[in-house]
């Protein structure tokens, strides 16, 4: 007798839909996919067109209560701030996945995929696919409704010098455009005297105060004054002001410094020229070449004053100029500079060219002077000096004569001049007539010192042809390869005229 071996393999059994009829296989439900969709819609109480602020200065997206952030498009940080446009109606269902469905960038409208799951009868889980269309809706953000009204400030920086010169300002002014310090003010205006900044935020005002502290030798005082105040909110209006006052000295001037100064900087002599004024005041000694950096703290520990200003300087021309080789140093001496030479020099008046009037000084410019060059100074022996440090000194200490730079013609530096600077976009009042000699002064200075050309952006003028260096007549002049190509957004890579970026 054989044995039939039945088969193992069993289909599950079937069960009509009590809705349609249609055999499905067994579930909590009993009611088909198709049936159980049209009795129950899981997204509903999901809104399915959603509106988004949007701010086209900042290009910001507004997340509520307060708070504007910057999105790019089909970004992760867009799809959490849409997520949570309907983050109550969200919290109903199971949110299984989320992704952007494409739209043109200039629609104005945003499209969210979703996928969600929810138990419905007798725990039959239903997952359903849906689009939330979100429209892109303009709105201008607070900070820059106060950029257009330019008169609403809750934060100013007032930047003082107590000179006759601004050199130092506009070295600030090259500074500030190079690490876009100016980006966030709201309005800067110049005075007689300084520059005032304005911010929308005390924040931004505190990080222009930093800057200028760790830039330029200074010292500020803030305040704060109080608008208005709402007692039942415990909040406060106030408008901050920060008075930053910069040291009273600039390149060229000559200035007389206290006997414990001059000694605690490596006995150098107390009359001294200013060379360069960075973050600190670089001073020489014209009679040892000794120089000593004072910074802020020092000085004002120590206060002095300028004993000329550039309107006093006279033209000399050299007579004679021997270079000094071997110079006795004291005791405690402090660093000698590598780049002058110590020369003993006479020079006399241009104005007084026909008289025999000669004087004899020491001067740092000994590697710049020959017999017959103009060089421009101070005349000190016949000019009246009224400081207290000078009136203590003993005369024969005093020298009659302090060289500054030499002198070249202006008119053709000025020509032969292929390069700029950038400006600051700011409001003028009370201008000077002087304002155009002392802007070439600081041009100048730009070409004879390295040093403070490498904190500051020139750009090549394409206007002006390049000349060689073998027609130049000995002034200094910066390289090609120290400017930059200045750039326009309607330019394009090579250089050829491009579709235009800007409405």
């Amino acid at each position: 007798m054989e044995y039939m071996t039945e088969s193992t393999d069993r289909t599950p059994g079937h069960i009509l839909c009590c809705e349609c009829g249609v055999p499905i296989s067994p579930n909590p439900a009993n009611i088909c996919v198709a049936c159980l969709r049209s009795k129950v819609d899981i997204s509903q109480g999901i809104p399915k067109q959603v509106s988004i602020s949007f701010c086209k200065q900042c290009q910001r997206y507004f997340q509520p209560p307060a708070t504007w952030i910057q999105c790019a498009l089909e970004s992760r940080e867009l799809l959490a701030l849409c997520l949570k446009k309907i983050k109550a109606p969200l919290s109903k269902v199971r949110l299984v996945d989320a992704g952007f469905v494409w739209t043109e960038p200039h629609s104005k409208r945003l499209k969210v995929k979703l996928t969600i799951q929810k138990e419905v009868m007798n725990g039959a889980i239903l997952q359903q696919v849906f689009v939330v269309d979100y429209v892109v809706q303009p709105q201008m953000c607070g900070d820059c409704h106060r950029v257009e009204a330019k008169d609403f400030w809750k934060a100013v920086v007032q930047v003082r010098q107590k000179t006759l010169h601004k050199k130092t300002f506009y070295y600030l002014e090259q500074l500030i455009l190079k690490y876009g310090m100016h980006q966030n003010t709201l309005r800067i205006k110049e005075i007689h005297d300084g520059l005032d900044f304005y911010y929308s935020s005390k924040q931004h005002a505190q990080k222009m105060v930093e800057f200028l502290q760790c830039t330029v030798p200074c010292r500020y005082k803030a305040s704060q004054r109080l608008i208005s105040q709402d007692i039942h909110s415990n909040t406060y209006n106030y408008k901050s002001t920060f008075s930053l006052e910069i040291v009273p000295v600039c390149k060229d001037n000559v200035v007389c410094l206290s006997p414990k100064l001059a000694q605690s900087l490596g006995n150098m002599n107390q009359i001294c020229v200013c060379i360069r004024v960075t973050s600190a005041i670089h001073l020489i000694d014209p009679n040892t070449l000794q120089v000593a950096d004072i910074d802020g703290s020092t000085f004002w520990s120590h206060p002095f004053s300028s004993l000329c200003h550039p309107k006093q300087l006279e033209e000399f021309i050299v007579m004679d100029c021997n270079i000094v080789r071997d110079l006795k140093r004291g005791a405690g001496a402090g660093m000698v500079s590598k780049k002058h030479t110590l020369g003993e020099v006479w020079v006399q008046k241009t104005s007084e060219m026909n008289t025999d009037k000669q004087y004899f000084c020491r001067t740092h410019l000994g590697h710049l002077l020959n017999p017959g060059d103009l060089v421009l100074g101070f005349d000190l022996a016949n000019c009246n000096l009224n400081d207290e440090h000078v009136n203590k000194m003993n005369s024969d200490r005093v020298p009659d004569v302090v060289l500054i730079k030499k002198s070249y013609d202006r008119t053709k530096r000025r020509r032969r001049r292929n390069w700029k600077l950038k400006e600051l976009a700011k409001d003028r009042e009370n201008m000077d007539t002087d304002d155009e000699r002392q802007y070439q002064d600081f041009l100048e200075d730009l070409e004879e010192d390295e040093a403070i050309r490498k904190n500051v952006n020139i750009y090549r003028d394409s206007t002006i042809p390049v000349e060689s260096d073998t027609d130049d007549e000995g002034a200094p002049r910066i390289s090609l390869a120290e400017m930059l190509e200045d750039l326009h957004i309607s330019q394009g890579a090579t250089g050829e005229e491009g579709e235009s970026m800007m409405t």
